[in-house]
């Protein structure tokens, strides 16, 4: 496959505030709630791909419920000794990692047919994360309306020029304690900030910070357990994982995005889909598919295999591996250290209709050098 890199002819400073000037130029070129691309699918033939089951997610999810208490036990047995090392990884990766894909396609509604059962993992699997489940619904509800849109999307993972040691970090989980966790305390005692406001409607304000609440209650009482025992077993399992056990959800969740182009309204141009080993793809819930999501949010996540087979034709070539997708983005972000609006434009087969390119960031592409 022949990828062809562009660069811009003039840089564009990005303000990636969601309150700041490129938000007020996104609303303004109407890059914000655009109408975006969509590869043609028969009606019909959405129709079933769109159609909802709880067979798929109740396997899936009692699966990893069984994986994640038996490793927990495992850990708790071995508690002291060095064999409890192979159990906190895979806990560690279950609940850092794969509650990321769960909390996803739950949110979305997809993964079970019946809501309660989307409701109630949403909400396990936000706490894992860190994450506030009423703001994160209605984040990336945003991210989906206008996805790497900047000043509009908050969930942009990498901003340009791209700060390489922050996205380091992310392997850690640290940045997790350095921003989510101190973010939920700030919502359960002071509130929401602009920003939060700015996606999450008025009415739901409330309900953000009693979430929020419940959730800084639950740290503050495993914190208040681990010191009455005197041991770091109860934040092993309850919260550390995040440092522990994230590296995967960052490992296949950065390339989603990164690298490509921003501003435009076509997924083929801004996303990035992956082929990924069998245990990758069961821990991520199949979003290496992820252009297919994008465009058609509403396929639950076991049925975009076949979504995938059905529109490639229309998609630029997938990357073979996850390495290979970090060998062809690598040189773009050193390149974007210089030129911010540096991108990589991936390649369309002679059998896909031509990128909608809506670059209404009044910038001219350009090949580079």
């Amino acid at each position: 496959m022949k990828n062809e890199m562009n660069a811009t002819m003039t840089q564009t400073k990005r303000d990636y505030s969601l309150v700041g000037e490129s938000t007020r130029r996104a609303i303004e070129t109407g890059l914000a709630s655009a109408e975006w691309y969509h590869t043609e699918v028969a009606r019909k033939v959405m129709k079933e791909l769109m159609q909802r089951s709880d067979g798929p997610a109740i396997r899936d999810t009692l699966l990893w419920i069984a994986l994640i208490l038996g490793s927990a036990a495992g850990a708790i047995y071995f508690w002291g000794t060095w064999l409890c090392v192979p159990f906190f990884a895979v806990y560690g990766v279950l609940y850092g990692s794969s509650s990321d894909s769960r909390w996803h396609e739950c949110g979305h509604g997809t993964a079970f047919r019946t809501r309660w059962m989307n409701d109630v993992v949403y909400q396990i699997a936000s706490f894992m994360l860190m994450r506030n489940p009423v703001q994160w619904r209605w984040s990336h509800a945003r991210h989906h309306t206008d996805t790497i849109i900047v000043g509009r999307d908050a969930e942009i993972a990498v901003m340009r020029p791209p700060d390489l040691l922050k996205a380091a970090l992310m392997f850690t989980g640290l940045l997790d304690f350095r921003y989510s966790l101190p973010g939920l305390f700030r919502q359960a005692f002071i509130g929401l900030n602009d920003e939060e406001k700015s996606y999450i409607p008025e009415m739901e304000h409330r309900k953000a910070v009693v979430a929020a609440r419940w959730h800084v209650a639950i740290y503050v009482s495993t914190t208040a357990l681990a010191i009455y025992l005197w041991s770091f077993l109860p934040l092993m399992l309850i919260g550390l994982p995040r440092l522990y056990g994230s590296w995967h959800m960052v490992m296949t969740g950065l390339l989603q995005h990164i690298g490509l182009a921003d501003n435009v309204v076509d997924h083929r141009l801004n996303t990035r889909t992956v082929y990924m080993n069998p245990v990758s793809r069961w821990i991520y819930w199949n979003m290496n598919y992820h252009v297919e999501h994008h465009m058609f949010p509403m396929v639950p996540y076991h049925a975009l295999p076949k979504l995938h087979e059905l529109i490639k034709h229309d998609l630029p070539e997938p990357n073979p591996s996850m390495w290979h997708a970090y060998r062809e983005v690598w040189p773009v972000l050193l390149r974007q250290l210089r030129y911010e609006d540096f991108y990589l434009k991936r390649e369309l087969p002679p059998t896909a209709r031509p990128y909608r390119d809506a670059f209404h960031n009044l910038t001219v592409p350009a090949a580079a050098e």
